[in-house]
C-alpha cells in the first residue's frame, strides 16, 4: 500500500465515521463539531485529487462561516433537550413509516441500478484536462456558465436557511427595554424636558 492509498482510506474512514457521529450524537454541539470534523476530511480528500482550491473553499466557507454559523445558533437557542425527546415520541410511528418507506425506495432504486458503458466517457468530458486548463478556471467556467441557474439556486437556498436562523434567534421579551429609533428621531424637546426652579436649600 502506497502513501497516498493509506492518505486515501484515512480521511475516507475519518470523513464517514464522522459523519455517523454527527447524526447519532446526542448533544447538537457535539454533532457540530463531528460535522466540522467530516469537512476537514473532505477538504483532504480533495486535496488527493488535485482539487486544492476546492479544499481551501470547503475550509474557509463550510467550517469558517457556515460550521460556525451552526455553532452559534445551536447554543443561542437554549433548546430543552428533555421536553423536545418527549414530543418527539408522539411522531415515531410516522417516522417510522417514512423510514421504512424511503429504505423500500432505495431498495427498488439500487436493485435496478446499471452501469451505463459510456458513464466514464460522459463523467472524464465535463471538464477539461488538467494540462490545458487549471482546476480553478474549469470550475470558474462550468459555475458560471453551464450550471449559472443551479448556482443561483443554492446561493437562495443559502439565503432562506440564514433568514431561518435569524427568525429562530431574534426573540422579543416584554421584561426588556428595547430601543426605538423612529420614536427618539421625532421625540419632542418640549415633552421630554420640564425645568424645575429649585430653591436654595429645597430638594425637587
Amino acid at each position: 500500500m502506497t502513501f497516498f492509498d493509506f492518505t486515501f482510506y484515512l480521511f475516507a474512514i475519518v470523513t464517514v465515521g464522522s459523519g455517523l457521529l454527527c447524526v447519532l450524537a446526542r448533544q447538537p454541539v457535539h454533532s457540530v463539531l463531528w460535522l466540522i470534523c467530516a469537512f476537514f476530511s473532505s477538504a483532504g480528500l480533495f486535496v488527493l485529487l488535485g482539487a486544492e482550491f476546492i479544499a481551501m473553499l470547503l475550509v474557509i466557507v463550510y467550517v469558517g462561516a457556515v460550521a460556525v454559523l451552526f455553532l452559534f445558533v445551536v447554543m443561542m437557542l437554549d433548546v430543552d433537550f428533555a421536553q423536545l425527546k418527549a414530543e418527539m415520541a408522539k411522531f415515531m410511528p410516522v417516522a417510522l413509516l417514512i423510514g421504512v418507506v424511503l429504505l423500500m425506495e432505495l431498495g427498488l432504486v439500487f436493485g435496478s441500478w446499471t452501469v451505463s458503458p459510456d458513464a466514464e466517457g460522459l463523467r472524464a468530458a465535463v471538464t477539461p484536462a488538467l494540462d490545458e486548463v487549471h482546476n480553478t478556471a474549469a470550475l470558474g467556467q462550468l459555475i458560471y456558465t453551464k450550471y449559472i441557474y443551479l448556482f443561483q439556486a443554492a446561493g437562495l437556498i443559502l439565503l432562506v436557511a440564514m433568514i431561518g436562523a435569524i427568525v429562530l434567534t431574534l426573540r422579543h421579551r416584554k421584561d426588556v427595554k428595547r430601543q426605538v429609533i423612529r420614536d427618539q428621531i421625532l421625540r419632542d424637546p418640549k415633552d421630554a424636558m420640564e425645568i424645575k426652579d429649585v430653591k436654595p436649600g429645597q430638594g425637587l
